[in-house]
């Protein structure tokens, strides 16, 4: 779905000012780092602007701050994860602090992987042995 140029120069303005916890994990995704897998970052899409966008794969990334913790963001998160699905588009959520501490991030790259390709995620089974035995 087409986004509306207002949702385009809201992109570009969180693309300026993205918070910490975002940075960090576009560190990992950008440039096809993750396992060559390509995410565009703060992507308009319908009226809603994603944290990082798989189009390959039509996977959306969130990154929840708190603000993400009232009801009424939560409700509107929930209105916005279901538009998201009806467009063919799978959501996974993390929460910022979990970008911010080395191991968890760890733990959300794992997520992303099996996700994105379940049966490579961990390196695939192990090739065939050599001449065919």
């Amino acid at each position: 779905m087409r986004a509306s140029s207002k949702s385009y120069d809201r992109a570009r303005a969180m693309r300026r000012d993205m918070s910490l916890p975002e940075v960090l994990l576009w560190e990992e995704l950008r440039g096809g780092r993750l396992d060559g897998f390509r995410f565009r970052r703060q992507h308009p899409i319908g009226p809603f602007v994603l944290d990082f966008y798989c189009p390959a794969w039509k996977l959306a990334i969130e990154v929840d701050g708190a603000a993400h913790d009232f009801p009424e963001r939560a409700e509107q998160d929930e209105r916005r994860m279901m538009w998201l699905n009806n467009q063919g588009i799978n959501v996974l959520r993390f929460v910022a602090k979990e970008i911010l501490d080395r191991e968890e991030l760890e733990g959300v790259l794992v997520a992303i992987r099996q996700t994105l390709a379940p049966s490579t995620a961990f390196g695939g089974p192990p090739p065939p042995p050599r001449g065919g035995g």
